[in-house]
């Protein structure tokens, strides 16, 4: 990669989840990290330099730079710029694609947080083979989606033999609050169900075969959690696919990987009525005045407080079999949708920018593009992976 200005560039910085990685970076990022804010609000984002000047006096020259998603000329500038961006600015599907391509099209590395499948399918069909040949590594669902599940399974498969067919589940649990931002992506996705069908079959009509291995996210069914009180209940979140993608691109998953996707819940009545109330949601999502009312209920910007923050936590716990052994894992931490999530997206960019990473380039998964170096990283910074049996 050509000499760039910035190392990190972390666009749209203003926003609840943006500002919180902009923290951690003010906090972790190396000496000789070269970073910049990118926004459409010079106002806003001279107020956030401010916050990070009280976290650490040097930064009150940290570089601002201007930049809108309907803006092309002002997206290109900020990846050309960069050898790394983070973008925080959703929902993706609406306004995340230019940032992508221009990526793409600079050979900048390109990191995001969404939960979002047709976003993700939509841009490998159109930027993934671009990326590949300019060098730039397009990493998608860097936060909670889907960096404590796919590194979880990567760790999980690493503590089972070698060279043979292996099963794999996980289980989340979370007790947690969510932004105006995360709803507004939510709500979004539950109203796009043709356009993330139709994405799907586009990129599996141009996506290669697997070849001799075989990976695949399978649906589980209802059941009692075998490994925690309560019930599991299929979790049909981006998180699965993202843990097949990287078990077709790394051997360490053997020849044939099967995952499946648990929520797991304390009882029988609360998971009946998550459903009831998932299912009431997507009902709505269908109705523009319905979507309206629910997306005015928290605006974007807003989320959790710090004091509701530090009282969440999460866990994700993994049973894997295969070649006659069964091992338990768990990844957990603190408040996963945004003190862990700015986490784990700030240490994946730092990943990105310097450490010494296996040759991968288009669009790739955490898992795939930082393995190893990225799970060390999360454990110094304090999520943790543990064996609970073997």
């Amino acid at each position: 990669m050509p000499e760039r200005s910035y190392d990190i560039v972390l666009f749209g910085a203003t926003g609840f989840a943006g500002g919180l990685t902009a923290e951690y970076l003010a906090r972790h990022a190396p000496p000789q990290c070269r970073w910049a804010l990118a926004g459409r609000n010079p106002a806003k984002l001279a107020a956030l330099r401010g916050r990070l000047a009280a976290i650490d006096p040097r930064l009150a020259d940290l570089p601002l730079l201007s930049a809108d998603v309907t803006d092309p000329s002002s997206v290109r500038a900020v990846a050309e710029s960069a050898r790394v961006v983070i973008t925080t600015v959703g929902p993706y599907v609406l306004y995340g694609e230019a940032l992508v391509a221009a990526c793409a099209d600079a050979g900048t590395d390109y990191l995001d947080l969404t939960g979002e499948p047709e976003f993700v399918n939509t841009t490998y069909v159109r930027h993934h083979a671009r990326a590949a040949q300019t060098g730039a590594r397009l990493v998608h669902s860097g936060g909670f989606d889907s960096v404590p599940h796919d590194l979880g399974a990567y760790f999980t498969v690493l503590q089972l033999p070698e060279g043979v067919p292996l099963r794999v589940s996980g289980f989340v649990r979370s007790s947690a609050a969510i932004s105006g931002g995360t709803l507004y992506s939510i709500v979004t996705g539950f109203s796009r169900v043709r356009a993330n069908l139709a994405a799907a079959r586009q990129r599996k009509a141009v996506e290669p075969a697997a070849g001799q291995r075989s990976a695949r996210a399978v649906p589980g069914r209802p059941h009692r959690d075998p490994v925690g009180d309560g019930w599991a209940l299929p979790l049909p979140t981006l998180d699965g696919d993202v843990i097949a993608r990287s078990a077709r691109a790394i051997a360490r998953y053997g020849p044939d990987l099967r995952y499946s996707h648990f929520v797991s819940v304390p009882g029988l009545p609360i998971a009946v009525g998550g459903v009831l109330g998932v299912v009431a949601l997507m009902a709505l999502a269908q109705i523009p005045p319905a979507r309206n009312a629910i997306l005015a209920r928290v605006k974007p910007g807003q989320g959790p407080s710090a004091e509701k923050r530090a009282r969440s936590w999460f866990t994700v716990t993994f049973v894997g079999e295969g070649g006659g052994k069964r091992v338990v894992t768990r990844v957990s931490g603190g408040d996963p949708g945004y003190d862990e999530t700015a986490k784990m997206l700030a240490e994946s960019a730092l990943a990105l920018a310097f450490d010494d990473l296996p040759a991968t380039a288009g669009q790739v998964t955490t898992a795939t593009a930082m393995g190893d170096a990225l799970l060390d990283r999360l454990q110094r910074a304090g999520i943790r992976f543990e064996v609970i049996s073997a």
